[in-house]
């Protein structure tokens, strides 16, 4: 009943934005260790990084407003949407680690919790939210022991549609492209801003997907 209401609400809510706009709960799967605050501001650099998508996390690839899912990604062609997501996750990694310069080598394991895109029908009307988590812990290279506690962060970023979409295909700034950008930027503050990443308030879209 509670994804039925979910589902309705943002169903209704980007309808109506449709026609006076010009332009479920996640499956978790955890990693060891409480959730407490994370590494900011920490003196570490990443040697190494794993990336891990469940399988219990589910796809969906129903074109609708808002289709209750893990996973929605159609910023690629149909495929395997967990191997795409963590090349995603892998490419935002590997473009962030040049900018943390501690001493300390570490591996930072990231599990994806959720990663949830917008459907063909939300792009190409009124946008939205790419609604992301992923938990992460560090491990010294040196000892293999793990620094801290994990850490559970959001990382959502705002989704472009109708024209605004649209104008930003044709600059070739793909909706893939400017997630592996936010996500660099979120690895980057969390390991190296005081208290880390700070989720953007990007509105009523997102306090939908946060039911």
């Amino acid at each position: 009943m509670h994804r039925l209401f979910k589902t309705l609400l943002a169903t209704i809510l980007l309808v109506s934005l449709t026609a006076c706009a010009s332009v479920p709960t996640a499956t978790r799967s955890a990693m060891p260790d409480d959730v407490l605050p994370g590494y900011g501001a920490s003196n570490v650099r990443i040697d190494s990084f794993t990336v891990s998508v469940p399988q219990s996390l589910k796809a969906n690839e129903r074109n609708l407003y808002y289709p209750v899912g893990d996973i929605v990604w159609r910023g690629e062609p149909r495929g395997d949407r967990h191997a795409q997501v963590k090349a995603i996750f892998e490419a935002g990694l590997r473009r962030a680690a040049p900018m943390i310069e501690g001493a300390r080598p570490v591996r930072i394991d990231v599990q994806v919790l959720r990663f949830h895109s917008l459907s063909e029908k939300a792009r190409y009307t009124v946008g939205g939210v790419h609604d992301i988590d992923f938990r992460y812990r560090l491990v010294d290279v040196a000892t293999g022991q793990q620094i801290g506690p994990s850490k559970d962060v959001g990382a959502d970023l705002d989704a472009l549609g109708g024209q605004a979409a649209m104008a930003a295909e044709g600059r070739g700034e793909t909706q893939k492209l400017r997630i592996i950008a936010h996500l660099s930027r979120v690895f980057v503050e969390e390991l190296t801003v005081p208290g880390g990443h700070v989720n953007a308030n990007l509105g009523l879209l997102q306090a939908i997907n946060n039911l």
